[in-house]
């Protein structure tokens, strides 16, 4: 087992621990006219005073969590797990090997939130990260853990399972397999490097919900920037 295969298994704790507690709140319907309208797939609570962004608002947050501190930082992380793992063994160790590393694992990154947010604008869903009203550790990792594969729907708010964010993280992975990653990679590659872009995802989420801007955040005092954030509803007047 290696490094990210550990991180991997460590990390659907928390999000099997919460899709637990939704199922067992509410009965979840798959039926084939479910996906047709995804509205109808898994609700969960509305988010209190929920103002949905605003095209600008969707922008800059594509913006920023393409290039912003946190993406960069996840995938300096992700590129140095490469370079432990020394995958692919083709791009060899040093400076060269991390930096083509880097660059590959930032394009998967770019193409995986690119799709993300375009389809999110064709299913009229709100990908933006909103932060957990709970409090509590374990329940906020979940609740970050769990924003991984929901998106905000409809007029209040509510969460639901989001075919988009299920669909980017494979995509990314699919571009790399097939633009750029040696010929010898194929489908289960793409398959098994999307699931580490989804819990990149996961790890993105909970520093957005420890670490920036919210109710119950670090750094809630100093205004600092908020990512991928949902922005404040008292900011819209």
């Amino acid at each position: 087992m290696n490094v990210r295969q550990a991180i991997l298994i460590l990390s659907m704790i928390p999000i099997a621990g919460t899709m637990s507690q939704v199922a067992g709140s509410q009965s979840l319907s798959l039926s084939l006219d479910s996906v047709s309208r995804p509205e109808n797939v898994i609700s969960a609570g509305s988010v209190p005073d929920y103002i949905r962004p605003t095209p600008k608002d969707r922008m800059r947050s594509y913006a920023l969590i393409t290039l912003g501190p946190i993406p960069i930082a996840e995938t300096a992380a992700s590129a140095g797990i490469d370079q432990f793992d020394n995958s692919p063994p083709e791009w060899k160790q040093g400076a060269k090997g991390y930096g083509k590393r880097f660059a590959s694992d930032f394009g998967i990154s770019s193409v995986g939130t690119t799709t993300r947010y375009a389809l999110s604008e064709a299913f009229r869903e709100d990908p933006l990260y909103y932060p957990c009203e709970c409090t509590g550790i374990f329940p906020r990792v979940g609740h970050a853990s769990i924003s991984a594969l929901t998106a905000r729907r409809g007029q209040n708010g509510h969460r639901a399972f989001s075919l988009s964010a299920l669909l980017a993280p494979y995509a990314g992975s699919s571009a790399a397999v097939y633009g750029w990653y040696p010929s010898r990679y194929g489908a289960k590659d793409a398959f098994r490097l999307g699931n580490y872009s989804l819990l990149t995802s996961v790890f993105g989420n909970v520093a957005l919900e420890f670490f920036n801007r919210g109710p119950h955040s670090v750094f809630h005092r100093r205004h600092v920037d908020d990512e991928n954030d949902a922005p404040d509803p008292g900011t819209h007047q």
